[in-house]
C-alpha cells in the first residue's frame, strides 16, 4: 500500500497555529488532506502531530491520527525525515505494511493531485529513492548578487558576470510541498535532494508561507486562481 504522512505539529512561532489557521475558508491542513484523498493514491492518510486541536480537526476532515508524536520530534529544529520514519515504525508496529510513503506538508494550498501522481510515476519508473516537485528559478542563479558594506554589490560567481542569461544552465529549487520515497529510503537515507528525482511544476503554483505577509499574499493569489479555475470549468 501507499502511505501518506502529513507532519503537523501544534507549535508555530512566526504564524501562530499555522497548520490549522483558516485559509480561504477552511483550515490550512485541509488542503493537504483533501489533495491526498482526491488523488486516490493512498490506503492510509495519517497526520503526525503532538497537538490535540490538530488531531481533532484532522479527523473531522477524514485523516487518521493513530498516535501522538513525541516531544523530542516536535521542536523547531526537528528535520522531516525522522518524523516520517517515526510514523512508519509506529504504523508497522501495529500491523501496517507499505511500499511507498509520501510526506505532504500541511501548508500547501496550491498542491495538485496530478502532481502527486506524476511524482509517484517518476519514482516508480526511475532509479532513485525519492521524488518531489521542483520549480525553475525566475532568474539565473549564476548571476546572483550579494550586498557588502554600504550596499556595495558584487557577484557570487564573477566568472558569469558578462555571460548572457540564455547561455546559462537552468536552475531549480525544491517547492516544499511533498516528497515521495520508498519505505527503505525514509528509514535509512536522510539525504532527499542528493537521491531524488525532480517533478517540474509551474512557478506560479509555488508559495512559501513563513510570515503574515506571505500568508496574505498566498491567500489573495489562491482566491484569484480558484476563481479563474472555476470560470474555466464552467466554460468547458
Amino acid at each position: 500500500m501507499n502511505l501518506c504522512v502529513i507532519p503537523a505539529r501544534g507549535g508555530s512561532k512566526r504564524i501562530p497555529r499555522k497548520n490549522i489557521r483558516v485559509f480561504a475558508g477552511k483550515p490550512m491542513i485541509a488542503y493537504a488532506i483533501q489533495a491526498a484523498q482526491k488523488s486516490g493514491l493512498f490506503s492510509r492518510i495519517v497526520v503526525s502531530t503532538d497537538d490535540e486541536e490538530v488531531t481533532k480537526i484532522s479527523r473531522e476532515i477524514g485523516a487518521e491520527v493513530p498516535f501522538l508524536r513525541p516531544n523530542e520530534l516536535s521542536d523547531d529544529h526537528t528535520p522531516t525525515v525522522p518524523v516520517i520514519a517515526h510514523a512508519i515504525r509506529e504504523l508497522e508496529a501495529n500491523g501496517g505494511n507499505m511500499s511507498y510513503v509520501c510526506c505532504i506538508y500541511p501548508c500547501v494550498p496550491f498542491i495538485e493531485e496530478e502532481d502527486l501522481k506524476k511524482a509517484l510515476l517518476l519514482l516508480e519508473q526511475g532509479n532513485s529513492e525519492y521524488s518531489f516537485p521542483v520549480a525553475e528559478y525566475p532568474s539565473p542563479i549564476q548571476r546572483a548578487l550579494k550586498l557588502g558594506l554600504g550596499n556595495q554589490v558584487s557577484p557570487f560567481y564573477p566568472k558569469f558576470e558578462l555571460s548572457r542569461t540564455q547561455d546559462l544552465e537552468r536552475a531549480y529549487h525544491d517547492v516544499g510541498q511533498f516528497y515521495w520515497g520508498s519505505k527503505k529510503a525514509w528509514l535509512t537515507n536522510p539525504k532527499i535532494h542528493t537521491h531524488g528525482l525532480g517533478c517540474v511544476i509551474p512557478s506560479w503554483r509555488v508559495a512559501d508561507i513563513d510570515n503574515p505577509e506571505d500568508w496574505l499574499r498566498a491567500e489573495q493569489l489562491y482566491k484569484i486562481f480558484s476563481k479563474k479555475k472555476k470560470t474555466s470549468e464552467e466554460t468547458i
